[in-house]
């Protein structure tokens, strides 16, 4: 993954906004050159415009950036986007036909037949529907492409090595997803605490279709989904940090228990054989404990990049059923889109990139 590349990012002040500066201070490719908010931040040197709500302090390189407007030209060669998704459609489109490679964590553009919705480990072979995206319009070296929900994240990562291997026919998960998902301030103190809230607006509606679409496959320059339905129920609860979801599978073939868990923590994708930056050694981590995962012992495995999986077990109903858990804001969101934007330099979609400063 040859090169250095300066870096936009658009909602540079809100929770992943923050999570992708995080990230990127020690990126060995990777320098936050320009940085883009809301227009009460606009004009505002980044230390002054955003109130920092991660542990530790603001990386010494990006405090003296002054925030801009979200609108092109910025000072960077590619965008990294955590707009929210009423805004994000006509933004991020707007800096894709000026040319700029656009990597989005926003729900806007997950669902049209061209962008890929990528998970590197899973379906890197999807990169193939950018060249769909050329009737566009889009400038030279511009495109989109887009992340995972943070939930689905970690359901199509699990699923990923089934589907290979026996092929599923049917998916159920039970979310438990942690208060940060909501962004800040998010969920209100007292509507959080001492409680369980069994309404997510549209998450279950995210995780069945951007499933399906992510465990898909390709044929030619056309995507066809996953036939196998999936069914989600989602809830918040009062954790920080950390995402989990009950799980249960119904497989094509049949399997046995110890079969299924060498899938997957077997599992390995073009991320780790090509050593990208953000890949964590293994993209699913199998705990055999019958307490295990828990969000706060197990959140941050892989560098928050992990998907950790317990409670492997035989279902009377379907056929399996287990527990997986990923850090939200990490694989969940800043973090899966960093490693997509690692993808793309390594397979040579950033080759024809240095605009200069603008």
């Amino acid at each position: 993954m040859p090169g250095q590349f300066r870096v936009g990012i658009l909602g540079a002040t809100g929770t992943v906004g923050q999570r992708f500066i995080q990230i990127l201070e020690r990126h060995p490719h990777f320098r936050v050159t320009a940085l883009a908010a809301s227009d009460r931040s606009e004009g505002k040197p980044y230390a002054q415009a955003c109130t920092w709500r991660l542990p530790g302090e603001i990386p010494e390189g990006v405090k003296p950036l002054r925030v801009q407007a979200p609108l092109p030209p910025l000072a960077c060669d590619l965008i990294f986007s955590s707009l929210p998704a009423e805004m994000a459609k006509e933004t991020e489109e707007a800096f894709a036909r000026t040319g700029y490679p656009v990597i989005s964590n926003s729900s806007a553009w997950r669902m049209e037949n061209d962008v890929p919705l990528l998970i590197p480990e899973v379906n890197p072979s999807h990169l193939r529907l950018l060249e769909a995206q050329r009737c566009r319009g889009f400038a030279k070296g511009g495109l989109l492409v887009t992340n995972p929900n943070c939930s689905t994240v970690m359901l199509a990562l699990a699923l990923a090595p089934l589907h290979a291997r026996f092929g599923v026919t049917a998916a159920v998960a039970t979310t438990m997803q942690a208060l940060s998902g909501a962004g800040y301030p998010g969920v209100a103190s007292l509507d959080a605490t001492d409680n369980v809230l069994p309404f997510i607006e549209n998450e279950e509606e995210k995780i069945e279709r951007e499933t399906r679409k992510i465990l898909g496959s390709m044929n030619g320059t056309q995507l066809q989904h996953a036939a196998f339905p999936v069914s989600a129920q989602c809830h918040r609860v009062n954790v920080s940090d950390g995402h989990m979801a009950a799980v249960r599978v119904k497989l094509e073939k049949p399997a046995r228990l110890e079969e299924v868990r060498e899938a997957m923590a077997g599992f390995r994708g073009f991320p780790q054989e090509s050593r990208l930056p953000s890949a964590p050694e293994r993209p699913l981590i199998v705990r055999d404990e019958p307490d295990r995962p828990q969000p706060r012992l197990d959140r941050d495995a892989g560098n928050g990049m992990s998907v950790t999986i317990g409670r492997i077990l035989p279902d009377r109903v379907l056929d399996f059923r287990f527990v997986a858990l990923s850090h939200n804001t990490i694989r969940g969101a800043a973090g899966a889109a960093i490693l997509n934007a690692e993808l793309l330099a390594a397979q040579g979609y950033f080759d024809l990139l240095g605009r200069g400063a603008a």
